[in-house]
Parts: structure tokens; sequence; C-alpha cells
């Protein structure tokens, strides 16, 4: 009995050390693997693969970081690095800079450290930040001399010189460095970088003047980088010679080669998209697989606490070891069906993420796509509405009159879709915010009504206007909101509202200290709305039933953008309606008051007439507007009403303009190249507070009308714009102005 126990000793401790001589095989066996990996990376970067670097990169960084090898998870970060800098990724490459940095200087890799120091080199090259560079530059070349390393040193050398290419006319002394590098790296068998001397070389000559000297450089460089499939310095490469075959008075050869380069960074672009994409696929998995790394690392962990168990209880019995064995077994067992079940939920929690991800990411291109598509529909609507206009104004025949009529329908029915969609939009990507200001709610309605008055008349039907007298004169608040909840509802009456009346209610429901609650109702007699309707029309693209939407068209938005407002504003819409008899939208608002209510407008309800288009007469108007049609289209609109128009191509013109000249009203364009128009305004501002300045633009989704009125801005009309809105937003800061005068 005792040989056979000290034979199961001896039996396990020779499988003990066999077992640990094994593991030391597999991890160098793994560390092979490791190296080989960002060898292939490297090689993947250097020839676009960007798909193919990435799945090695993200290989070689998880089992690095399986068996804890500092160096290697900091070289992946270092070449991971460079491949976000190839991909214009700068800050990315940055941040994997950082890590493999911090890495490399805590176990003393000097090799490591100048690599990353040469790649944050090229960053900041890249960022324009060149004593940056210079210094990371520095560092690199002092650890590369200490090492020895020839081929470092060159790479240097080339990167000081593209650095010197980069910022003023300097291509001598970047030649100086150019040259430096290529002596340095004649011997090396890095052709990557061999091919970059010859590329940038030929752009310090080209820049020299000595345009067959920079020929021959780049067809050196174009045989290193066909022979190496290195795409993108082939692209690069095409885009030189074609701009020095242009200067050599070329223009055949140039257009040949500039054609073929923009096909190959066609498909460049078509191989980083597919590269994103496999990113931000391979990140969707990524808290599974670091969930399933701290498994593994703690069956490890667990393992080797029992094969040090098992190591002691050989030396006390046999008995001892059979017990233990039984329960690792056991426990064995356990852990497999725990690791099943957390396999099986992982899986279900990754696909949760990645349908997540995916749907955000869906929502967000159709935000970003409805506002690129409304803002460019806008300008050559612009076009078509602005010409109607004019072509209506100058005596058309009756038959053409009808169809300029037609014309001008569509036009505008097409821009409050556009309008619509865009307000929408913003409401649903929460790009509206609140804006707290004093104004007074009673010249807020009634700029509203006098701005509906015509498209009323057009139906036969009257507004009335019913305003609480106890309502304070000035709150605070947020008036653009407001009118654009209240050109919704009233707007909507008129639609479906003819031959009859639309009454505009203001009533104060309470007041304590200076909180005031205000109750808005706006009531028509138009075709009403059924019960079992009343809650859809409020959904978008909802109307009443399919006979209405025929019969009065319209897409159903407005009441949707209302909605969505008030729930913004903390409140809520009300319907009361019944078909034939007309409807009832009513909606509460808690304000702040300024200012007392004025005793003397008790009875004053009555709705002005729009202003007069007399009073643009003789009046200097400025145009600020680089679109030469829009320009012409403006300027036409208001020169038939006796205006003296003068136009600003852009926004430093129009600063200079406006310090020289005498301007009754300025019209500004906000996109324009050069300073924008909201620059523009801002400057004109310290100079000239008084001048009404009205932004005339295309607005996207990414803009906050907001923040016209805070940098300067009277008044905004969107573009296109309905010309009465156009005459009388200008008419009432023109007349403003009069009687200030």
């Amino acid at each position: 009995m005792k040989n056979f126990t000290l034979l199961i000793v001896a039996f396990l401790f020779f499988s003990y050390s066999y077992t640990q001589e094994k593991n030391l095989q597999e991890v160098d066996e793994i560390n092979a693997t490791i190296e080989q990996l960002l060898e292939d990376a490297e090689e993947s970067i250097n020839s676009i693969h960007f798909d193919q670097a990435l799945r090695e990169l993200n290989t070689a960084l998880e089992l690095s970081r399986s068996i804890d090898h500092p160096r290697l998870i900091a070289l992946s970060s270092s070449i991971l690095a460079q491949l976000h800098y190839v991909r214009h990724e700068q800050d990315k490459a940055a941040t994997e800079l950082q890590r493999a940095i911090s890495i490399q200087r805590e176990i003393g890799d000097e090799e490591g450290l100048a690599y990353s120091y040469l790649n944050f080199g090229k960053i900041f090259t890249a960022k324009r930040i060149f004593d940056r560079a210079t210094e990371y530059f520095d560092l690199a070349q002092a650890l590369y001399e200490k090492q020895g390393d020839t081929e470092g040193l060159g790479i240097v050398d080339l990167n000081r010189g593209i650095l010197y290419l980069n910022t003023a006319e300097r291509p001598h002394a970047a030649l100086t460095l150019l040259n430096s590098a290529g002596e340095k790296l004649r011997t090396s068998d890095n052709e990557y970088e061999r091919g970059r001397v010859h590329y940038y070389k030929a752009r310090a000559y080209q820049a020299s003047d000595q345009l067959q000297s920079a020929m021959a450089e780049a067809e050196k460089s174009m045989e290193y980088s066909r022979r190496n499939n290195f795409g993108g310095m082939i692209q690069s490469t095409m885009m030189v010679q074609s701009q020095i075959q242009e200067e050599m008075g070329n223009t055949s050869e140039a257009l040949m080669l500039l054609r073929e380069s923009n096909k190959i960074q066609d498909s460049l672009y078509n191989l980083n998209r597919e590269a994103l994409a496999l990113d931000a696929n391979a990140r969707y998995g990524v808290d599974s697989m670091k969930s399933t790394m701290n498994e593994l690392t703690r069956k490890k962990e667990e393992a080797e606490r029992t094969l040090k168990v098992n190591k002691l209880t050989t030396i006390l019995s046999v008995a001892l070891i059979t017990i233990l064995s039984l329960l690792t077994l056991s426990l064995y067992k356990n852990n497999n069906l725990r690791a099943r079940a957390n396999d099986l939920l992982q899986k279900k929690n990754s696909e949760l993420i990645t349908a997540k991800e995916n749907a955000e990411k869906a929502s967000l291109a159709k935000a970003q796509f409805l506002s690129t598509i409304t803002h460019e529909l806008r300008t050559p609507l612009y076009a078509v509405t602005g010409l109607t206009h004019l072509l209506l104004e100058e005596s058309p025949t009756e038959n053409q009159k009808e169809h300029l009529n037609s014309l001008k329908f569509s036009g505008e029915y097409l821009l409050s879709l556009i309008n619509n969609i865009l307000d929408l939009n913003k409401l649903e990507a929460k790009k509206v915010e609140m804006l707290e200001s004093s104004f007074n709610l009673k010249k807020r309605i009634t700029d509203v009504l006098i701005a509906l008055k015509n498209s009323a008349e057009d139906k036969k039907t009257t507004l009335h206007l019913e305003f609480d007298s106890e309502i304070p004169k000035k709150l605070k608040g947020d008036p653009l909101k407001i009118s654009q909840i209240l050109i919704n509802l009233i707007g909507n009456s008129i639609k479906f509202t003819e031959d009859g009346d639309i009454w505009v209610r203001v009533k104060r429901l309470s007041q304590k200290d200076d909180k005031v609650l205000l109750r808005f109702e706006i009531q028509d007699t138009g075709e009403g709305i059924s019960k079992e309707k009343q809650k859809a029309i409020f959904e978008n693209f909802t109307q009443g039933s399919l006979q209405i939407n025929r019969k009065f068209g319209g897409t159903g938005l407005g009441l949707s953008i209302v909605k969505n407002l008030l729930n913004l504003m903390d409140s809520e819409i009300h319907l009361e309606s019944e078909l034939g008899k007309g409807s009832l939208f009513y909606f509460e608002l808690n304000f702040e008051a300024l200012e007392p209510a004025n005793p003397q407008d008790k009875k004053n309800n009555e709705i002005p007439e729009p202003l007069s288009n007399d009073i643009m007469h003789n009046k200097r108007i400025l145009i600020v507007e680089d679109n030469k049609i829009n320009q012409m289209i403006t300027r036409k609109i208001l020169e038939k009403n006796q205006v003296i128009c003068d136009v600003a191509d852009n926004g430093s013109i129009a600063i200079t303009k406006v310090q020289n000249n005498e301007f009754d009203l300025i019209l500004m364009d906000i996109h324009m190249p050069g300073i924008s128009g909201i620059e523009a305004t801002i400057e004109i501002r310290k100079f000239n507070e008084t001048i009404p300045i009205i932004a005339l633009t295309a607005v996207t989704l990414e803009e906050s009308l907001d923040e016209f009125y805070l940098n300067g801005f009277n008044d905004i009309i969107p573009k296109p714009y309905k010309t009465e809105e156009f005459f009388q937003k200008i008419n009432k800061y023109l007349s403003q102005e009069k009687a200030t005068i």
C-alpha cells in the first residue's frame, strides 16, 4: 500500500511538471502568433485593406490581453492608432497612442515608445500643430539614436521633411531632410517608407518649380506603390502627377491621371466605409468578449488553485487526493453548466445591444437625410416661387395666369410640406430648446393674424380676436413657440372653413404674484371632426378622413407639431368638435408676468390691416446673398415696389458697405463663403445697433431659430418664402423705423 501511494505521488508530480512546461510552450506559440498578426496588420494598413487590418488587430489585442502581455498590448494599440491615422480619425489615433505610451513607459519598452512618439508626431503634423509634432519627433529620434536604429532615424527625417512641406514655403529644407531619409532607408526592407520618400520628394520638387525632377521622383514612387499594391500611395502619386502634367502644359495627360486618381479614391472610400462598418460591428460584441475573458480568467485562477491543493494533498494521503478529485470534478461540471447559461445570456444580450444600436443608427440616418434633402429642396424652390411671383406681376395672358397660379399653389404646398417635415424632425431629434424672453402677447397674436388674414379672406372667412384685458402687458416665455403653435392651429382652421368665422380667444384663468395661467382657444365654424377621429388627428400624417384629405389637401403634420411643442412646454392640446358644426381647440400655458395689464386696451381687439407696400418706396435695402439667381429674384421683387437695392456677395463685403453707406434694412443670407451671415451680423452690431437685420435663409435641422435672435437678428424669413410674408415682415420693420424717426 505504501509503495502504491508513492507511485501515485510520483505520477502526479511528473504530471504537474509536464503541465507547467506545456503551458509555457503554449504561451510562446501565442506570442509568435500575435507578432505575426501585428506584422500582417501593418502590411494590410499600407495596402489599404482596412477590414483585414481591423480583424488582425482585434485578434492580436484580445490574445495579448488573454496572456496579460503588456508589450504586445501596447504595440497592438500603437498599430491601431496608425490605422486610425491613415483613415484621418486623428482623435481616435491619439487615444490609442496615449494607452500605448502609458504601458510602454511603465515597462520600459523604448523600442515601442519610439514608434509611438513617431506616430504622435504624425498626428500633430496632420492637425497642423507643428511645434508639438517637432517635440515628439525629437523624442523618437533620441530613442532611435540610443538604439542605433538607422531605419527609425530615416523615418524621423522623412516625417520632419513632410512637416516642412506643410509649414511655410520651405521646399529646400524639406528636400535636404528627404534626401537624408532616402540615404538612411536605402538598405531597408520597408518599401512603404522608401516609396513615401520619393512621393514627398516629388512634392518638394514641384513646390520648387523643378517639374522634371518632380516627375522623375513621382515615377519612382509609383514603381514602389504598384509593386507592393499600396493603394493609397498610388492614388496620391497619380494626383501629384496630374498636377505636374497640368503645370507642364500637358492638359490631356493631367486629365487622364486625375480621372484615374478619382476612381481609386472612390474605391478607397468604399473600402474605408466597409471597414468602419466592420469596426462598429466588432465593437457591438466587446462587452460579450470582455465577459467571456473574465470568465476564462476566473476559471484559470480556479484551476491554478485546484492544482496547488492537489499537489499538497498528494503529499498528505491518497484518500484526500481521491476526495478532492471528486470535488473538483463536481465543481467542473457545475462550472460547465454555469458557463453554458452565461453564454446563452450573453448571446441574447449581444443581440439586444446590436438591435438597439442599429435602431439608433437608422433613426440618426433618417434625421440627417431629411435635414439634408429639405435644405437642398429649398434652393430650387426659392427660384420657382420667386420667379412665379415676378411673372404674375408682368401682366400675363389669362391662359398664362391660370398656369402660373397653379404653379404658385404647387410651390406653396411643397414649401408647407418641407417646413412641416423640418419642424417635426427637429422635435423628434430633440433639437428644439426653450428660449425665455419678455414679449407682448397681444402684439405677437396680432402679428400672426395679420400674416394669415389674406389666406382667410381667400376662403371668405373672418378672423376675430377676443383678448382678455386683465392679461399682463409684458410676459416672460418663448414667443417663437407660441407663434408657431398659433400659426398651425389658425392655419388649420382656415383650411377647413369656408364662408365662416374663426375666433381666437385668450383668457386669464388665474394669477398669483407674478405667475399667470392663460387659456388659448381657436374656434371655427368649419367641417368639424368625428369623435372616433379626434385622437388620431394629432398623430403624424393623419387627417380626419380620406374625403377631407382629397377635398382640402395637406399632409396632416401641423397638429402633430402643435402636440409636440405643447408637450415641450408642459401642456397639452384639447379638442371639442362635431361633424358639420366646427371645432374648438384649446390649451393652457403658464407665464411670468413682467408688466401689469394696460387699462386702455380693454376694448381694442380689432385686427389691423396688413401694412401697405407704399412704405417701402425709396427705401434703401442691402441684399447679402452669394447665389446669383437668388440675388436677381429678391432684387427684382423689391425693385417692383420702388425699393433702392444694393447687393453684397458675402459677409465681408456687407460689413464694409454698412460702414460706408446708409441703409434702412438688411436682408442677410446665413450660409455664405468666408464669414457666415451670423458672424457678419455680430460684426455689424458692434457699430450699428439699430438697423433692422432680417435673416433670409433655408433653415436646417441643426440650426436653432433662437440662435438668430441671440446674435442680433430682428426676424427670420425662411427660404423659400411667401411674398405676402416677405413684404409683411419688411414693412413691419420699416414702419417701426419710421415711427422711431
